[in-house]
């Protein structure tokens, strides 16, 4: 997508100079959306995959660099079985049905989160679409799945320690950047806007390092509703503020 083009999608009342690189997303609601309607709760996630590609295409439209979707926590393990089996089922089959669009759309995708612990079948399409995708220069899209930021941070710590322990780096070596080098979100930049749907006023374990100084919008919007008009609202919430990272603007 071209700057030219991007600049003909964005609505007139949003500052190309002020979007946001990287867009976070908690998708909360699908359930509830679907019980509103007297709906099983797994034609929500349906529907919630809808909502996400149109998010990635408005991304794209819009000039935003990097897009994080929160997929599948680690405590969403607590859910009933079946919607638990449905849900990896769903990932793989989107993953295998759009991929090749993808591809066309120039989208790099990349997973984050204990892959290892996902049901092989659905391990290799991850692996299949990162490769595949890998040389894209389009925009990036971050599919955090069975995700959990104080499980990152547990694990960065741990391989950190291994590696004073075995005496390949000093206690003085550990900073800032080796910890993050150690995260599941090594070489992306920190989100600058995070938006939740459903009206949850809270992290739920999400990206907790790298929300460091980002901004955070909460709609009432159920996610699978969430559409462009909506997210032309929080682009515009994000823009009218100050960000100064802890420091005062002269």
């Amino acid at each position: 997508m071209s700057v030219q083009q991007s600049l003909i999608e964005l609505p007139f009342d949003l500052d190309q100079q002020r979007i946001p690189a990287h867009v976070a997303v908690i998708m909360d609601g699908n359930g509830r959306w679907a019980k509103n309607r007297g709906l099983p709760r797994i034609v929500g996630h349906q529907k919630g995959v809808d909502a996400l590609k149109d998010l990635l295409r408005c991304c794209d439209d819009w000039g935003v660099k990097v897009l994080t979707a929160y997929a599948f926590s680690t405590e969403n393990w607590g859910r009933p079985a079946h919607e638990v089996e449905f849900l990896m089922t769903l990932f793989e089959r989107v993953l295998r049905r759009e991929l090749e669009e993808m591809m066309a759309e120039n989208v790099k995708i990349r997973f984050i989160g204990d892959l290892k612990a996902l049901p092989e079948s659905l391990q290799a399409e991850i692996a299949h679409s990162m490769e595949k995708t890998a040389n894209n220069k389009g925009i990036q899209f971050n599919i955090a799945t069975n995700y959990g930021s104080r499980q990152e941070i547990l694990y960065a710590c741990q391989a950190i320690a291994s590696l004073v322990k075995e005496e390949k780096i000093q206690l003085n070596d550990i900073n800032e950047e080796l910890l993050e080098n150690h995260l599941y979100t090594k070489g992306l930049i920190s989100p600058d806007l995070l938006i939740r749907t459903s009206g949850e006023m809270r992290l739920s374990n999400f990206l907790l390092w790298q929300m460091a100084y980002g901004e955070i919008y909460v709609t009432q919007t159920l996610w699978p509703d969430f559409n462009r008009q909506e997210f032309r609202q929080a682009l515009l919430d994000y823009q009218k503020r100050d960000r100064r990272f802890g420091k005062l603007n002269q």
